[in-house]
């Protein structure tokens, strides 16, 4: 019996052993989510290369793995990041991308991503989302943020909506696909009985085909809705 539990100790120890020295293939990298990469495969790849300059034949053991997780979320449209080696020796990144929800476009272009952060944009793929223009502060996102996050998570504004534009005194407007008026928000205090207003008004209007007959709908004050004829 003792023998047995000596031996098998032993095959333990060897294996581990084995394991630990085993050289890492080249970088394995899997998307979480969504298909549209704003980063690619390569890009991840050469980020964990830089690090290790080459991963490849590079001893178990010796590899950090925080460290190459840090690496991958210090990019700009990394979410999260998981790497780990398989037992078979396999380098694995599982990564997380931002996901956009507005895209900046005055003096700067760039994303804001869906936790209100900065996302630059990519040249692999370009989201559909609405346009944000005016004075807008790459530190001070937070109503842009606001009104956009309103917009992804609403089916009638995310249908509709293609233009946020802040004023220099920090008004916001919308701009409607196919409509020439331009909605008045003012600042994002009672946004959601602003956007109920203005639910009721379109679909109002567009019931009677009057939508075109406006040049501007002001909802910046309390239970109104102000129109402005063309």
């Amino acid at each position: 019996m003792f023998v047995l539990v000596t031996l098998v100790a032993f095959l333990f120890v060897f294996a581990s052993k084995k394991n630990a020295v085993r050289k890492v293939s080249d970088p394995h990298v899997k998307f979480i989510g969504d298909n549209n990469l704003f980063v690619t495969n390569e890009t991840v790849s050469k980020l964990l290369i830089q690090k290790y300059d080459g991963v490849k034949n590079v001893p178990k053991e010796t590899l950090d793995l925080n460290s190459l997780e840090n690496t991958l979320k210090s990019n700009s449209m990394i979410k999260a990041a998981e790497v780990y080696v398989a037992v078979n020796g396999t380098l694995n990144a599982e990564i997380e991308q931002k996901t956009p929800i507005a895209r900046v476009s005055t003096n700067a272009s760039y994303y804001i991503d869906d936790e209100g952060s900065y996302m630059p944009l990519s040249t692999n793929y370009s989201a559909r989302v609405p346009l944000v223009t005016g004075l807008v502060e790459k530190n001070n996102l937070k109503s842009i943020y606001t009104i956009a996050n309103k917009i992804t998570n609403d089916e009638f504004l995310k249908k509709n909506v293609i233009e946020i534009h802040q004023s220099r005194n920090k008004n916001i407007y919308l701009k409607l696909r196919q409509c020439h008026f331009t909605v008045q928000l003012g600042d994002v205090n009672f946004l959601d009985k602003k956007i109920n207003n203005l639910k009721a008004f379109y679909q109002k209007n567009l019931k009677e085909k009057t939508l075109n007959n406006y040049s501007k709908v002001n909802l910046q004050f309390d239970n109104q809705v102000i129109c402005t004829k063309i």
